[in-house]
């Protein structure tokens, strides 16, 4: 349990300080468009880059959001199954809880945005307000300080894991499209290669990231998107029992600082350089970006806090020791901080840029209300 404890404390302090940095990268690429100080930065990031390889000529935008979001997924991945073997998933009492407030925190933004938007062309963005961005929500809780409990931390990051993973789902089921089965079939045959060097107690990570590459390549040519191989990577790479001779531990020890401090800065540098038009705020249709910005800012903190209390009062689960109610409520609103995710799954819902820039802002509003309103409940929770 020392190793998970350690690997958990890294994981905060590395998420804490890579938010900090992520909303620094974005406020600095809207800031660049928009002042007109870079105002070509948004076409030269559609401007293609050439490997030699077939089948990667693509987009800076693209290289950023199919490979290095690969890598995000593949840490999403080794978290997740720490949590599952080792960590808060592991013990079914300790799991339920968050899975459940995910489970209400995805169903319930996924209807309100689908109730705003269904039979319109912007239907398809129902999946965008059911994620929760772990970087910023678990940034939001350091600026409170050391009066925040343990339980607390430990609650959210595994909500958000399990959130993540039903982002994870709702990609690779909803919007994967006009799938190459011959591709996708040679990428699943590699991670089952990769599969049955685990069970044959196959140690070294080389050969895993060399599938993993190989896997990744194939998936982005089969249409489901290629970010989906990391998280397949992250469990066919041996857990063991955990420890620092693991390496799975190893690797998601060493992803750690790469992903906050560059990885996902880049992404959010690069998916927000934006131009901020009248057209975005004085559209005729708000239908999207209400669906979007509710779906954060109410559907989020309802749907965690009635699915653990629903949870809790039929004995499913337990309130963790040193947290309360109001505490859950507030969890729930900084789980409406849905930037990374929610941006990712607007790219590929919408293929009408008006729409992703819509949902961008809806985004970046909704999330910035929701970690207000996050830490002014939480500021009334200690005062309680």
């Amino acid at each position: 349990m020392r190793y998970v404890t350690v690997l958990f404390g890294d994981f905060f302090k590395s998420e804490k300080a890579g938010g900090i940095l992520l909303a620094s990268a974005a406020i600095l690429s809207l800031l660049l468009v928009n002042l007109e100080i870079w105002p070509t930065l948004p076409d030269q990031l559609k401007s293609y880059l050439d490997v030699g390889v077939p089948g990667l000529k693509l987009s800076i935008e693209h290289w950023v959001n199919d490979l290095f979001m690969a890598i995000f997924f593949l840490l999403i991945g080794l978290e997740l199954e720490r949590e599952i073997y080792a960590g808060e998933l592991s013990v079914l009492k300790k799991a339920s809880l968050p899975i459940a407030a995910a489970l209400g925190g995805m169903l319930l933004p996924a209807l309100i945005h689908f109730l705003f938007n269904t039979g319109t062309p912007t239907q398809s963005g129902w999946g965008i307000p059911m994620a929760t961005d772990i970087a910023f929500a678990l940034a939001m809780l350091t600026v409170l300080g050391k009066k925040v409990p343990t339980t607390v931390k430990v609650f959210l990051t595994a909500l958000a894991v399990i959130d993540d993973l039903g982002a994870i789902l709702v990609i690779a089921i909803f919007y994967s499209s006009g799938i190459k089965w011959m591709m996708l079939g040679i990428s699943l045959g590699i991670w089952g290669v990769l599969l049955l060097l685990n069970k044959l107690k196959v140690n070294k990570l080389f050969p895993y990231l060399l599938g993993g590459i190989a896997m990744w390549y194939f998936m982005l040519q089969s249409g489901v998107h290629a970010t989906i191989s990391g998280v397949l990577l992250a469990f066919a790479i041996p857990f063991g029992n955990g420890g620092a001779a693991s390496p799975s531990f190893y690797l998601q020890h060493k992803l750690h600082y790469p992903v906050a401090y560059f990885i996902l800065p880049v992404f959010a540098f690069v998916n927000t350089a934006i131009v901020l038009t009248p057209d975005v705020f004085f559209t005729a249709d708000f239908s999207n970006m209400l669906g979007i910005g509710l779906g954060l800012v109410v559907g989020k903190p309802i749907g965690v806090f009635l699915f653990s209390v629903i949870a809790i009062k039929l004995g499913i689960s337990q309130l963790p020791s040193g947290m309360n109610y109001l505490q859950v409520a507030a969890t729930g609103m900084l789980a409406g901080i849905g930037f990374t995710m929610a941006i990712f799954i607007s790219l590929l819902a919408f293929d009408d840029p008006f729409f992703v820039l819509q949902s961008k802002m809806a985004i970046i509003i909704g999330s910035v209300i929701s970690a207000v309103f996050g830490l002014l409940t939480f500021q009334w929770s200690f005062r309680k």
